[in-house]
């Protein structure tokens, strides 16, 4: 059979980010576009994105293999159906079956973590079992084996966030207390150091070297949340490679530094952990790559 081009989407709270890929897998077109919430909105954007992309790639939208979304909120691959996508406005939406009648080609659904682990595999050429840990506004990850995703039972694999065995026991929205979402995430951060608003990422690297004492302890407590969790991964999984993806990436080596440090002395104390070999298996995502889309365009069908 002839390979097909196909459109990816990653839909988000505030941006939905689409991109085409040619028969061979190259991206041909590339754009962005505001979320505009609610059902309605929501289709009406993506099938406008769609459509726009088709048009910048070259290809006919029939042609088209069809079309694959990542989106957040508890996703039934089997019906297209996203449920609690809260912050797009989205209580439940058969998004899948939906989109594909306004645009006229099938379109799956994936969970947003999940497709952007098919991506990072795809784009980094990572073979074998691959982890994907999205540091973000929450926690959460995904799981390779040779490029094809473990989903789950449910489709809920990979909700590491809501593992509770922080010792600190904060209090999660979830209802449970010490998951690991309250100190490795966005959200932990604006608890632990208020002073960073609504986007501490973007100043708390400044703020600790400046000497903010609240912003050294939201970050250590963001290292240890962190390598606590790809210890965890390492334990359960045994990947060949940790691919750290989600916005606080962006935070670089002050936190990645860290992270392998904290890994070093587990392995020290330990010859069973050392064994397992998790600093050198760490990897980051590069920084602008549209894991999430092109992971969504790579299983559209699957």
């Amino acid at each position: 059979m002839t390979p097909s081009p196909r459109i990816g989407l990653d839909i988000g709270g505030t941006k939905i980010e689409g991109i085409a890929l040619d028969p061979s897998g190259e991206i041909v077109a590339r754009a962005l576009v505001p979320t505009v919430p609610g059902p309605e909105g929501v289709l009406s954007a993506s099938a406008e994105l769609v459509t726009r992309l088709a048009r910048e790639s070259g290809h006919a939208l029939a042609s088209f293999a069809g079309v694959g979304i990542g989106i957040p909120g508890q996703v039934d691959r089997a019906t297209g159906t996203v449920r609690n996508a809260y912050n797009m406005g989205l209580s439940s939406l058969a998004l899948g079956p939906e989109l594909a009648a306004l645009v006229g080609v099938p379109v799956s659904v994936d969970n947003d973590v999940t497709a952007a682990a098919i991506g990072a595999a795809s784009i980094m050429r990572l073979e074998g079992t691959v982890a994907y840990l999205n540091l973000g506004t929450g926690l959460a990850a995904g799981i390779t084996v040779d490029g094809v995703p473990v989903r789950g039972a449910d489709g809920f694999a990979g909700e590491i966030g809501h593992l509770a065995i922080d010792p600190r026991g904060r209090a999660c929205p979830c209802g449970q207390r010490g998951c690991l979402e309250t100190v490795a995430s966005g959200s932990a951060l604006k608890t632990y150091w208020p002073a960073g608003g609504e986007h501490p990422g973007r100043t708390l690297v400044a703020a600790v070297a400046a000497g903010d004492a609240e912003a050294k302890q939201a970050l250590d407590f963001l290292i240890d949340g962190a390598a606590q969790t790809i210890r965890v991964l390492g334990l359960t999984v045994n990947p060949g490679a940790f691919v750290v993806g989600g916005g606080l990436r962006l935070l670089g080596a002050p936190l990645f530094d860290g992270i392998r440090a904290q890994l070093a002395e587990w392995s020290e104390a330990s010859e069973f952990i050392a064994a397992l070999r998790f600093p050198e298996r760490l990897l980051v995502l590069p920084e602008g790559s549209p894991a999430a889309a092109i992971g969504a365009a790579v299983a559209v069908n699957e």
